[in-house]
Parts: C-alpha cells; structure tokens; sequence
C-alpha cells in the first residue's frame, strides 16, 4: 500500500495566501494525478511490489470561499477537475495491459528530474470481457500554456473476430469536465444564483466528448488521432460483444 502520495504537503493552505497552491483548481492537478498515480504501476513492477492500493488525501472545508485553493475534490459541493480523473480510473476495470508512448518522460527521467523539459505524453490501459479502456495525459511540471499534442493512437491485440466495436471518449480540459472554467467565465461569483450553481454542478461532471459511435475493427487493430491540450486528460472506452 502507498499512503499519502499527494504533490505537496499543505493540504490546508489556500491560493489566497499562496498562489502556488491554485494549480489545484485546475486541469494540472488532474493531469498530474492521472501521471503519477500510471507510474506507481512502473515503479511496482521495477520493484516486484505486489500494489495493492495506492491512498490520496484530500479533506472538505466547510464555510469557505469558492475555490480557494484546498486540497479538496470540490468545493462547496462543485466537483473539481482532479475528482474526474477517479472517475475515469474507476470505469478501468479488469487488468492492467501494456501501453506504450513514444512521447513519453521514463519513469528514472521523472525520479531524477521530474518533468521538466519535455512534456508526458503517455497512457495507462486496462482491459475487462468486452471493454478496453486507454487513459491518456499530457503533463508538464510548468503550468504555462503550450501547443496541443496530436495524439497517434493504436490499438492491437483486438478479437479478431469483431468487426465493429462502441467508442465512447472522455475529456478533461480547460473546457470539458472543468468547473473552475466555468465559474471563473461567470467572474467568480462567490454568491451563486441559483441558476449558477446549478450550471457549476453540471460542469464539474465527468464529460464525454459526444454519444458513443460505431466504429470498425480491422484483423484486432484500431486507430484514432487524439487532439490532447496541455494539461489535459482522455479516457477512450472500447466496448464489443466478446466472442462465444
């Protein structure tokens, strides 16, 4: 088990008093989380750790201003980005399978250095009867904008038998699954009208990018270009009729 694997240790310390902590509004905490806690996975296997479980803190501050920087997964009952990527972690059911990147930072680059140059470009799969999940981030240590990576995805190892399968994709960026986006184009109201947070509720949902759509199979392989902004996270969900 690995307990307390959080980015700093100032659970209680607000963006108020210390702007640095205001990452964790933002779309870099969730992009963050989704690459370390893919990495844990790397440094079990270096290891030959049978992992278990893997324990984040956050904590809930009542009668607080409206994203004020905690370490929380909402504030105020509004879902923060960061919560998604559990989300997204919970629809990855079965067992974990290889995922490869050409973009991405290794796991002894990121232990001597952190993410420093270029960014991390990597993914995380698992695979259940009939649903193949791929997480995919684009990380940076550095929270300054950046150019959007065009991400080249493959898919093998499919049944071969299957011809059409159901892909649904999931985001979070500075538009999608983000409510801190949403209220701050509201000009931050720390008195939302009714109306408001009700709007806030649902921007701090786990989105897709649109209804699942059909798409076609060739001899167990699939192929899909992904456009991934900095700091953001995706979830592609394939789903077949597994064979009799």
């Amino acid at each position: 088990m690995i307990g307390e694997s959080d980015p700093d240790g100032c659970a209680a310390c607000t963006a108020r008093v210390y702007p640095q902590y205001g990452y964790r509004n933002t779309t870099m905490y969730s992009s963050y989380t989704a690459a370390s806690f893919a990495r844990k996975h790397d440094l079990a296997e270096k290891h030959g750790v049978n992992l278990e479980g893997a324990l984040t803190w956050a904590f809930e501050f009542e009668d607080q201003p409206y994203f004020a920087g905690f370490r929380v997964l909402a504030t105020n009952g509004i879902n923060l980005p960061v919560l998604n990527v559990f989300r997204m972690f919970a629809k990855m059911t079965g067992k974990r399978v290889a995922a490869e990147s050409d973009s991405a930072v290794s796991l002894d680059a990121i232990l001597k250095n952190g993410v420093r140059d270029q960014a991390d470009i990597s993914a995380l799969a698992s695979l259940d009867k009939g649903k193949l999940c791929v997480m995919m981030w684009h990380y940076h240590d550095e929270d300054v904008p950046g150019p959007a990576a065009d991400v080249g995805v493959t898919i093998t190892g499919l049944p071969q038998k299957v011809a059409e399968a159901k892909l649904t994709q999931f985001r979070i960026d500075e538009t999608s699954s983000n409510a801190f986006t949403a209220w701050k184009k509201m000009n931050s109201p720390q008195k939302p009208t009714q109306e408001q947070f009700a709007e806030l509720e649902k921007a701090g949902q786990l989105a897709s990018t649109g209804p699942a759509e059909a798409v076609k199979l060739a001899n167990g392989k699939f192929t899909l270009r992904v456009k991934l902004e900095r700091q953001a996270v995706a979830l592609l969900v394939l789903e077949w009729t597994p064979e009799k």
